[in-house]
């Protein structure tokens, strides 16, 4: 089976920071895969945070994970730094999906790459609602 091969940072139109932990790391010696998803929620909810278009607290409209895929090119391990990229690969109504990579340290080319949908909801009720513009607005940023 052949699969696509991993891309560069230019890919990317947003890119979030974070320090790996020693507790990150496996047995084996490196990060977890199971890691690698904590990375893409963390990365997706910051940027939405960052645009004021998430208040954990008092939003009203959330995003419900509904589904994520993560594809493994090459090891990150405790004390990497992990860049990970966000772009828009689709927007729907109710809906986003974002394209991820994972980038160690200053490489080039993505570590890990994948993605991560959202279905917006009513907090109350759980049911699909169409996205605030505000929400909508943000996820147009990460076009590339």
């Amino acid at each position: 089976m052949s699969r696509p091969p991993a891309e560069t940072r230019s890919a990317f139109a947003h890119f979030h920071r974070i320090e790996t932990r020693w507790k990150d790391n496996d047995v084996f010696g490196h990060v977890n895969n199971v890691v690698y998803y904590s990375y893409f929620d963390t990365a997706v909810n910051a940027f939405l945070i960052e645009h004021g278009v998430l208040d954990l607290q008092r939003s009203t409209i959330v995003g419900l994970v509904a589904e994520t895929q993560c594809r493994y090119y090459s090891s990150i391990a405790f004390p990497d730094t992990v860049y990970v990229g966000l772009r828009l690969a689709h927007l729907g109504t109710s809906s986003i999906r974002y394209e991820v990579g994972i980038f160690r340290n200053d490489d080039p080319v993505a570590a890990a790459q994948g993605y991560f949908v959202h279905v917006y909801v009513d907090r109350e009720s759980n049911r699909p609602v169409p996205m605030p513009a505000a929400l909508v607005k943000a996820a147009e940023q990460l076009r590339v």
